[in-house]
């Protein structure tokens, strides 16, 4: 199942077009923040596919019956740029588990790029829900290599992938390359171009950099 949020009119529009905007894209705290604005939007609507029970509340005067989430969730992201987006998850699932994989693009002279896996920080995942993000899903390559480092820690109960802008390319490559059958894909907005180089197009740009500041 993929969803897309931007499909249905609501603010996480309004947040990602300030994400696209090369002008707002020159406060890089006010970028981080819609990055984890979103982040908290995604997690809302995640928590509608959460488990459920029953339990009793005491308040300073009776009792109330409410329906509380019971899911064992990690909340897992990719190194940098997935940070801010990370912290919108957290700020909602507030007692969730979290998980960081560190991937990065190494390019070639030839003007070929690889995905270079070097660390994955993790509790089991085992029989859990697991929510990996990404704010940008370009060729879907780093986020395989995320997901499939991850099932190294235990089975999911479910995964729920998380991107801010997936391109059509990078969806159907993710829905290729992974197990769909306990997966849920969501994105804010779905763009049609990837460059040869992987970007993008009309994308936003490098989302590290503008979150964090440019690197070597």
């Amino acid at each position: 199942m993929v969803n897309i949020l931007a499909k249905k009119n609501s603010l996480m529009n309004l947040f990602i077009s300030e994400l696209r905007d090369k002008n707002i894209q020159k406060d890089s705290m006010r970028f981080r923040r819609n990055m984890e604005r979103i982040g908290e939007i995604f997690a809302y609507e995640i928590s509608k596919e959460l488990n459920y029970k029953e339990q009793e509340i005491t308040t300073p005067l009776g009792t109330s019956r409410m329906s509380l989430p019971q899911s064992e969730i990690v909340n897992a992201t990719i190194l940098r740029a997935g940070l801010p987006f990370h912290y919108g998850f957290l700020n909602y699932f507030d007692t969730a588990e979290n998980a960081f994989i560190s991937a990065h693009r190494k390019y070639h002279k030839d003007g070929t790029f690889s995905i270079q896996f070097e660390h994955l920080s993790s509790p089991s995942i085992d029989k859990k829900l697991l929510i990996l993000s990404d704010p940008m899903l370009a060729s879907g390559a780093s986020m395989e290599i995320a997901y499939k480092g991850l099932l190294e820690r235990g089975t999911p109960s479910h995964t729920h992938i998380v991107t801010i802008i997936a391109s059509t390319e990078g969806l159907n490559y993710v829905k290729k390359h992974v197990n769909m059958k306990n997966v849920t894909i969501w994105a804010g907005d779905v763009d049609d171009e990837l460059t040869s180089k992987s970007y993008i197009v009309p994308g936003l740009g490098d989302a590290g950099d503008l979150a964090f500041g440019s690197k070597m």
